[in-house]
Formats: C-alpha cells, sequence, structure tokens
C-alpha cells in the first residue's frame, strides 16, 4: 500500500508518517507548510507541497505515486481562531475535504482515513464519551469536524470508499525530541511556557464539579495515536466498505491541577500554579471510551502521562534550552 498522508509535515502528521514507514507502509506527503515544517519529512519519503483545495495537484500526486489510501490530517485546529474566521475554517476544513475526496473517488483510491476530534462531542455530560455521545459542537472548528465525518461516510456510502474517521481526545508528548510539537496551545506545552519564563502556570477555573475543582481531560501519546492509525489504514484495507467512527484515548482522566503537579515533577520545576477566571466553553469533563477501538483494531494505548511530560519536555528543551537550567 502506498499512503497520501496529507499535513504529514505537522506535529501529528509527522508521527503518522513515522509510523507507517516503521510498519512497512510507503508513504506520500503532502502538506502546505502553513504550519507543517519540511525538515520532519523523512528524506526517503517523497514529498509534494500543496494545498488541498488545488484538486488538479492531488489528481497528479495520487496518479503519480500510485496512491492506494489517503490519511487526512491536513486542517485547520485552534478552536478560539476559529470562532474569529469562521469562514476560513469550513474553506479549509470542510471544502478542502470535499476537494480532496472527489480527487480520491476519481482516482478510485479504495481506502481513506480521516483526522477527526473529540471536539464533535462539545460538551457532553458524561464519565465516559462514547462513540454513541451526541455530537454538540461547540465552536467552527468542532462543527467542520463533524461536517467533516458526515462528508466521508456519506462518500463512502455512496462510492463503495472504506473509511474511518478517528475522534483524537488530548494528544501530548512525542517520539523523539525533533517531532515535538512547536506550537504553545495544549496544557503541557503552555506549562512550560510560563516555566521557562520563571511564571507561575494558569488554571482556568479551580471551581468545576470534579474532585479537585479543575478540568478533567483524557491524554493520548501522539506516537500512540501514530499507531491507531496504522492499525486503521490496515483494517480497511483488510475489509473494503468498511464504515469505522472511533475515539483515540486512554479512557483515564487526569486534572488540569494534577497534570501541572506532574510537570513539576518531572521537569524539577516547583511553581505552584495561579487561577484565573473560567475560559468560555470549557467543559468540566471529556474522557474517552476506548472499548470500541480495542474491539475493532485491538489498539490499545501503551504510553502513559510520565511519558507524554517526559517526552514532550525533551523537545522542548530542545528548542528552549535555557528552561533545562534546573
Amino acid at each position: 500500500m502506498t499512503w497520501l498522508i496529507t499535513g504529514g509535515a505537522g506535529y501529528i502528521g509527522a508521527h503518522v508518517v513515522r509510523a507507517m514507514t516503521e510498519a512497512g507502509e510507503r508513504a506520500v506527503v503532502y502538506d502546505d507548510l502553513s504550519t507543517g515544517i519540511a525538515e520532519r519529512v523523512p528524506a526517503e519519503v517523497p514529498f509534494v507541497e500543496g494545498s488541498t483545495l488545488d484538486g488538479d495537484l492531488l489528481r497528479r500526486t495520487l496518479a503519480e505515486h500510485s496512491v492506494t489510501g489517503v490519511v487526512h490530517l491536513a486542517a485547520k485546529k485552534q478552536v478560539g481562531e476559529s470562532v474569529e474566521l469562521p469562514l476560513h475554517y469550513y474553506r479549509e476544513n470542510v471544502e478542502g475535504l470535499r476537494v480532496l475526496l472527489e480527487a480520491v473517488t476519481e482516482s478510485q483510491v479504495p481506502s481513506f482515513v480521516f483526522s477527526s476530534s473529540a471536539a464533535v462531542y462539545g460538551m457532553p455530560d458524561v464519565d465516559l464519551v462514547t462513540e454513541e455521545t451526541p455530537c454538540v459542537p461547540m465552536s467552527p472548528y468542532g462543527e467542520t469536524k463533524l461536517a467533516g465525518e458526515w462528508l466521508v461516510r456519506a462518500t463512502g456510502r455512496a462510492t463503495g470508499l472504506s473509511t474511518a474517521s478517528l475522534r483524537y481526545f488530548n494528544v501530548a508528548g512525542a517520539a523523539s525530541p525533533e517531532l515535538a510539537d512547536v506550537g504553545v496551545f495544549n496544557l503541557i506545552p503552555m506549562v512550560f511556557e510560563k516555566l521557562t519564563e520563571n511564571a507561575a502556570p494558569r488554571i482556568f477555573g479551580d471551581d468545576y464539579a470534579t474532585p479537585d475543582g479543575t478540568c478533567i481531560r483524557d491524554y493520548i501519546h501522539v506516537a500512540d495515536l501514530a499507531e491507531a492509525h496504522v492499525a486503521a489504514a490496515r483494517a480497511l484495507q483488510a475489509s473494503p466498505g468498511t464504515d469505522l467512527t472511533l475515539n483515540i484515548g486512554r479512557g483515564e482522566g487526569v486534572s488540569v491541577r494534577e497534570m501541572i503537579d506532574r510537570i513539576n515533577a518531572v521537569t524539577g520545576y516547583d511553581t505552584p500554579p495561579t487561577v484565573t477566571p473560567r475560559r468560555p466553553g470549557d467543559p468540566a469533563r471529556v474522557v474517552a471510551s476506548a472499548d470500541r477501538i480495542a474491539r475493532e483494531l485491538g489498539w490499545t494505548a501503551k504510553r502513559d502521562v510520565e511519558d507524554m511530560i517526559t517526552s514532550a519536555w525533551e523537545g522542548w528543551v530542545r528548542r528552549h534550552p535555557e528552561a533545562a537550567r534546573r
């Protein structure tokens, strides 16, 4: 199989490329480099710079590399930015997906893995979020991911395309320091940034209905996530006509306060957090049920929260050596 990985120069995409090649699959990276980094793409992996809105380039790429499956990760993904720029997010995430699916079906590519998000659930009031939990997204970003799932599923039903939509929970960590996330949008790098500045990490609200009053989330190591993509891709290859929607998480919740304590322990810092007002739209608890993916793909997460923090810290220190003074 040859898999076209859109967004393959990004944080998650680069890990998927590595997992695919280590599993013996051929990979081709397609990325517009708006947030991706070309140096993440291994020298032996073909790289095409382009937008998913460019149907002609997509069709040429699929043909020239004899692509037999697509893993679609390319997307805009910042919740706050999506509120400010909804038209941009719908254009990139939904129209880009439509153009890609059109090229895929015209080229008779048989398998398609879609990068979705737990953001499709919004603010679920359940202990464990299953794939049957109602989807009520709270941002244009989450809406575009849910619309993307609908589009993927409808295309599969109409054409016979085998599809999988993978709903990521909170992705963290790195398989190696050079592949670490360079953005500061998620909890772990946000805490790293504050510690490096000798500032207190922030907790957005400590009055939630949780044991310590702070939000609880399900964190998944990016290397585990990448291996889930390999498992999904192979399941589609083995069973034509498959239609999967799967959570990717560990099924274990960690509170914001507990995560900050663990980060302090791993990094050697001892900086107490400061509490600031809640952010609008933050649910108290979002933890995945990972039962279906275990049953359907035989996949379970292997790495724990300490692995995520330690590997993310190694990547952070690689780019911010001043942070390692302790």
